[in-house]
């Protein structure tokens, strides 16, 4: 079955040449020819020139996952808490459900306030796109948990922090990695709005791909476009083996 994993990228790639070279998607559109040969451009010579693809890819992956790591530190215990204690569910809960709407774009101005232009400010648009998904999940696998085995537990003499690290957790567990991938795939959403604050280094495929906007590249902005694709790709892949590691009693 894996082998028709390949026919929908393939489909995909054959339409898109198809319809651009027909002009069909707009008269700017590259063709997929013309995207890898941007690729080969980003590489080589840089955009700018000097400033090359894997400069621009280590930079953004640095953001993302600090950002990344920063909502998966905080939102996974904060879900787990509210998931076991309804009281401080009750209390949160308004709050979160007030920022959870707001698209990380609108937090630009007031990120260049607190933290400047640098990685601090990055890191927190991506924080904010990654945290709500992975705290939400992670509330609703804590109160999935069958309450039958919470009783259990307390019944044997089981404290708070054993019931949490015995039985809630590993019991939530696919609904957390489910929270995870969601919230690994909006970081990298995120990561354009985070790198129109600016990069100070000049590296960012967020970076990159505006400058080749402004430059009207639209080769060098699919290119970009698609090794962010591919690379979160590869990210979720390696969270789906994890997932397959830490749940093989499933």
């Amino acid at each position: 079955m894996k082998k028709w994993k390949i026919i929908s990228p393939l489909v995909a790639i054959g339409l898109w040449w198809l319809l651009a070279g027909l002009g069909l998607l707009g008269k700017g559109t590259p063709t997929p020819l013309a995207v890898v040969k941007g690729f080969g451009h980003l590489v080589m010579t840089g955009l700018p020139p000097g400033y090359h693809l894997q400069g621009h890819l280590a930079a953004s992956l640095v953001r993302v996952f600090t950002g990344f790591g920063i909502a998966l530190v905080v939102g996974v215990p904060l879900g787990i808490l509210m998931g076991y204690s309804s009281a401080l569910e009750t209390a949160v809960d308004p709050l979160v459900e007030v920022v959870r709407p707001v698209p990380p774009l609108a937090w630009l101005p007031l990120a260049v306030i607190w933290f400047g232009i640098g990685l601090a400010s990055s890191a927190f648009i991506i924080a904010l796109g990654a945290f709500f998904p992975i705290v939400l999940n992670t509330v609703s696998g804590v109160k999935s948990v069958d309450p039958r085995l919470v009783e259990a537990a307390q019944t044997l003499g089981a404290r708070d922090r054993t019931i949490l690290a015995r039985v809630l957790v590993p019991g939530a567990m696919p609904s957390i990695i489910t929270g995870v991938r969601i919230g690994m795939g909006i970081a990298w959403m995120s990561l354009i709005a985070a790198e129109l604050l600016g990069v100070r280094n000049g590296y960012g495929l967020g970076y990159m791909i505006m400058t080749a906007r402004d430059l009207a590249r639209n080769d060098l902005l699919v290119a970009g476009i698609v090794v962010i694709g591919f690379v979160a790709f590869l990210v979720d892949w390696f969270i789906r083996l994890l997932e397959k590691r830490l749940l093989r009693w499933r």
